[in-house]
């Protein structure tokens, strides 16, 4: 093991890190002021986390429409660390009716508390400061509960029969929420589904939770379930409801349904010959891990990119992004190890392609140059540091040929391999058009993206590649199949605990994974399966 490979390892913790506890978080809010006497608010939150004193975003609640007293069914993950102070800041939101952006949002208010303030009093309540500093009406409940482990998700496809009609002069518009019966007898939303209109029939959309969020990995745990006619002023009808537990709901594992009579407990006393106001049945339960897929033969694939760019400084001064110290691994080669070193372990061939854009090598000056295919990590930080003296930094930082590239080479077919591309970068990418097209033909592929920004650059554009409404689109407006990019810049987590950068661009890749297989309906590989993946 080289030095400089040895000291990346070790300066990420990668032989002796910690485990992290991961906390979810859920939000309810109560007496946000109206717009007008005409229409309530559709409130929305955003979660933002500070990082070297700027306010970065990590994640959104839904838009809940006409509602001055909302209660989220979005729930946030966030990894804790004891020895941070992890400061948090919650922005409540009115969006626009037509857009679900921020671009012709009100703001609202906001607070801000830290992590360890939430999970040490388990609920927080606190008033949101109103623009300008005054305190407001509106109060915020932050409820924390720690990851036990049951964190496999499950996709629930949801739909319904002869519901009651609640409307005079058209059909009800009805949703479904989910809660779970915790053990001291509240109730916690796991999940609210979108609003079918002028339907009694409805089909809701397929939507996936965590066995933790769901019933605590109590598969007998009580699940109460509510059928509501949506109405434009927030005062949404009662349908009627029924009990589940995760136990019953495995019975549509193998594609069979399960069906709840809804029942209105006032009709039921008052009506002699009343049976149900309809029947809720759960057309498919799909369980599958990403363990379950990496022990079934999956094979994970790892390709990396990396800038060789003129922004990047002359590799020889001691300032450049690429500068070789004897002992101190530049932010490249952390990067590089700390992702490449969690990969590695599930890559059969150990054959790890790397590739280099943005330089002129002669005589042929392609746009992408192979570093080579080294049998390890250590090899490819070899490979790295031997290309750099032959190097003449150039540019543009343009991304899309070597995703392009990646993508060619994914198999069509159905197989037992899924590809991740890293890519280091020093700014913010010059084709983004042709980028955000390369993704969303990706995205049908078995192929994650994710993209590291190293130094000191202006990356907020390169939020874009998450899109504005959360969902990534190419120039045409063709929407990605799934969520395959995650972007991180690489000095969030300077002074981060070990190994955090890697716990952070990989958390995702394991439901992608999944995603992708079970898009497709391939079932992960066992022993007696012969014709699995």
């Amino acid at each position: 093991m080289s030095d400089i490979y040895e000291s990346a390892a070790n300066s990420l913790g990668l032989f002796s890190s910690p485990c992290l506890t991961k906390v979810e978080l859920r939000l309810t809010c109560k007496g946000i002021s109206d717009r007008d006497a005409l229409s309530k608010p559709d409130p929305c939150f955003i979660l933002k986390m500070q990082s070297h004193g700027q306010w970065m975003e990590v994640d959104r609640t839904e838009v809940i429409r006409s509602c001055v007293n909302p209660t989220y069914s979005k729930v946030f993950t966030l990894d804790f660390y004891f020895e941070e102070v992890q400061r948090l800041r919650f922005e409540l939101y009115d969006i626009n009716s037509s857009h679900n952006g921020l671009k012709e949002a009100t703001f609202l208010g906001s607070v801000e508390c830290t992590l360890g303030q939430i999970i040490s009093q388990r609920k927080l309540s606190k008033a949101l400061l109103r623009p300008g500093g005054t305190v407001g009406k509106a109060i915020i409940t932050i409820t924390a509960e720690e990851l036990t482990g049951n964190d496999d998700y499950i996709e629930l496809s949801f739909s319904a029969r002869k519901l009651d009609d609640k409307d005079f002069f058209s059909k009800s518009d009805p949703f479904l929420e989910i809660y779970r019966l915790n053990d001291d007898a509240t109730l916690q939303l796991v999940y609210r589904t979108e609003t079918v209109m002028n339907n009694l029939n409805p089909v809701w959309k397929t939507f996936k939770v965590s066995l933790n969020s769901l019933c605590s990995g109590d598969h007998e745990r009580k699940l109460q379930c509510t059928v509501w006619d949506w109405d434009s002023n927030g005062k949404h009808d009662y349908i009627g409801e029924f009990e589940a537990t995760f136990k019953e709901m495995r019975g549509a594992i193998d594609g069979r349904q399960v069906q709840w009579p809804c029942i209105n407990p006032k009709y039921k006393v008052k009506k002699k010959n009343y049976k149900n106001s309809g029947i809720v049945i759960l057309n498919q339960c799909k369980m599958h891990s990403f363990l379950d897929y990496i022990m079934g033969g999956c094979q994970i694939q790892f390709t990396v990119a990396i800038d060789f760019t003129a922004s990047n400084g002359d590799p020889r001064n001691s300032c450049s992004l690429h500068y070789i110290h004897p002992y101190q691994p530049n932010e490249y080669l952390k990067a590089l190890v700390a992702v490449g070193e969690i990969c590695q372990d599930y890559d059969s061939d150990k054959m790890f392609p790397a590739f280099g854009f943005g330089a002129r090598i002669p005589p042929d000056f392609k746009v992408i140059y192979p570093l080579g295919s080294p049998s390890s990590i250590q090899g490819v930080v070899e490979a790295y540091q031997a290309c750099l003296p032959k190097l003449q930094l150039y540019g543009p930082t343009n991304i899309a040929p070597i995703i392009q590239k990646v993508a060619k080479d994914v198999p069509v077919r159905l197989a037992v391999q899924y590809f991740i591309l890293l890519i280091l970068t020093d700014g913010v990418i010059t084709d983004m058009a042709d980028t955000r097209e390369a993704i969303v033909q990706a995205s049908h592929l078995p192929m994650s993206v994710i993209i590291v920004g190293v130094g000191n650059a202006d990356f907020s554009d390169m939020q874009m590649l998450d899109g504005d409404d959360g969902i990534l689109r190419s120039p045409k407006g063709e929407p990605v199949l799934r969520d395959i990019v995650q972007f991180v810049p690489f000095r969030n987590f300077k002074h981060a605990s070990p190994a955090a950068l890697a716990k952070s661009v990989l958390a995702e890749v394991p439901n992608q994974v999944v995603d992708y297989y079970n898009s497709k309906g391939i079932k992960p590989k066992v022993p007696s399966d012969p014709d699995g993946i």
